[in-house]
């Protein structure tokens, strides 16, 4: 079973990687691409959309291998426990008052956030026993399509013809990196997988909410 899910997995990503290969290979300056900010924007809505599905089932997997069932129903989705980088508007009022500016450098914000710390979960994730190979293959591949979806982004706000913000301050979060397979170890890499879930779910929102400004997408009566 578990190598039919390794090779199910292989050729999902392998796919994907086909289907998303290009997605975002302009350069980064945004001088020789010759994609359309509609185009770019779309691409990058399908990346954050996977990543979203990703970060869940690694969650999910993570929490069904290494957590007693007694300690997950305690401790909830712990998504309470995260650290909150960006507010997310709570109405319509709010929504409105946010520019198309501030949307995408939020997107930027907390993708160059999250590249930062699953380099410390994938290192964490190296130290437990009997890691399975496809939930360290997802983490890297999550990865892999971060930094892709973050020169994107780069190239798209260069597009638009705004500056650029750099960087988010990597020490934000707390150094998580304990003694390893102690259960408090394991709680905070659980915290870290549930926070990146939820930041991920607002990267794919904060993007389609800018798309709707830019065109008349069919989605947009949802927000």
């Amino acid at each position: 079973d578990n190598m039919f899910l390794q090779g199910w997995l292989g050729i999902l990503f392998c796919s994907i990687h086909g289907m998303l290969g290009s997605v975002l290979d302009c350069e980064v300056g945004g001088v020789h691409c010759t994609m359309s900010i509609e185009m770019l924007l779309d691409r990058a809505i399908q990346h954050a959309e996977l990543i979203y599905r990703i970060s869940e089932e690694t969650r999910t997997q993570f929490k069904e291998t290494f957590i007693p069932l007694a300690l997950v129903t305690q401790q909830g989705h712990a998504d309470h426990l995260c650290t909150v980088i960006l507010p997310t508007p709570s109405s319509k009022s709010e929504v409105g008052q946010i520019s198309d500016k501030w949307l995408l450098h939020s997107v930027l914000i907390l993708v160059q956030f999250w590249i930062n710390h699953l380099v410390d979960l994938q290192a964490s994730l190296d130290h437990y026993d009997n890691t399975p190979q496809d939930l360290l293959d997802k983490t890297k591949w999550v990865s892999s399509k971060l930094m892709s979806l973050e020169k994107g982004l780069l190239t798209l706000i260069r597009k638009v013809r705004w500056d650029v913000l750099l960087f988010f301050n990597k020490n934000s979060i707390a150094d998580h990196l304990a003694s390893p397979r102690t259960m408090e170890h394991v709680m905070r890499d659980y915290t870290m997988l549930s926070c990146f879930r939820k930041d991920a779910h607002k990267i794919e929102t904060f993007l389609k909410l800018f798309k709707c400004r830019q065109t008349d997408w069919p989605g947009c009566s949802f927000y």
